[in-house]
């Protein structure tokens, strides 16, 4: 485990003199935009909602609701057809019993 903090260090200081020196303004600015880039919220566009605010609306919603409410109602439509087409589940034992009482 020190020898990984040693290299982390290492490699932290190497960053570090690369950055400090004169000719990396062309390094400073691409860390700079690459860092800017990095926020995920859309600012330009409509503001989202929860999907139990506006449920008929789906292009209103987060992209987190979005994808949730998504796969739930995949798993149920999946789900539904599974049980639909097999029957659900049958218990054959307790049939078995029954009958030879």
């Amino acid at each position: 485990m020190a020898t990984s903090l040693a290299a982390m260090m290492e490699c932290r200081a190497a960053t570090f003199a690369r950055l400090s020196s004169p000719g990396s303004t062309a390094r400073f600015t691409y860390l700079a935009l690459h860092r800017g880039l990095t926020s995920a919220a859309d600012h330009n566009g409509p503001t989202k909602v929860d999907c139990w605010k506006d449920p008929m609306g789906p292009s209103k919603w987060k992209e987190e609701h979005f994808v949730i409410v998504s796969l739930s109602g995949w798993g149920l439509l999946i789900l539904g057809g599974y049980k639909f087409f097999t029957g659900g589940k049958k218990n054959n034992e307790e049939k078995l019993v029954e009958a030879t009482h």
